[in-house]
């Protein structure tokens, strides 16, 4: 098989068998991670795309993007396979960092956070997700917020950016961090304190 042919069935593969019922589970799991921030979850119905998007962040890919939901790769995401992938499985148009719904990569390969969208006063859901794509080197913090009983312990890749962009409530970006199966989410309304509280 040639190259551009081995390409094209990596792009035809990987959505889910049973889609109503996998996709059902899967978009559940992303509302629930999103409203309990900093809880992991080992999820159970998998998409595949090709290396490097994990597990998790395919199956996000498969139940969050649409035609309708611009999506931008950062650094080595951006690669023709999964472009073809997301084409083909999702539909979504891929865009620059300013005019995406969605941005998918490594933490250093997604960039300064301020070339994102953060909404506007009048539509503040206009704002990116980014998907944070595979492990970092972790910073131990607190979060305190919506969706959390007094506190919970969790790590990110730094503090600064996350506290900057909840100074930014009801505007900011929301966030998905993706490793492998796993999956958990740190939206806009959450405060981040640096380290562990006693």
């Amino acid at each position: 098989m040639t190259r551009n042919g081995a390409m094209a069935s990596e792009a035809l593969t990987g959505g889910f068998e049973d889609a109503p019922r996998q996709s059902a589970r899967a978009f559940r799991a992303a509302l629930e991670v999103m409203a309990r921030p900093g809880e992991v979850q080992k999820l159970g119905d998998l998409g595949a795309a090709p290396a490097p998007v994990s597990p998790a962040a395919a199956t996000l890919l498969l139940v969050l993007c649409d035609p309708e939901t611009p999506v931008h790769l950062a650094g080595d995401h951006d690669r023709p396979e999964v472009r073809d992938w997301i084409t083909f499985h999702c539909g979504a148009p891929l865009v620059a960092r300013g005019e995406a719904a969605f941005g998918l990569g490594t933490w250093e390969a997604l960039g300064d956070l301020g070339q994102y969208a953060i909404g506007t006063a009048e539509y503040p859901d206009r704002s990116a997700t980014l998907i944070v794509d595979g492990a970092f080197a972790a910073q131990p913090v607190t979060l305190v917020g919506p969706g959390i009983k007094e506190s919970r312990r969790a790590e990110l890749p730094a503090v600064g950016p996350f506290q900057a962009n909840r100074a930014l409530f009801p505007l900011g970006l929301d966030f998905y961090f993706c490793d492998g199966a796993t999956l958990w989410a740190l939206p806009r309304t959450t405060r981040v304190a640096e380290g562990e509280l006693a």
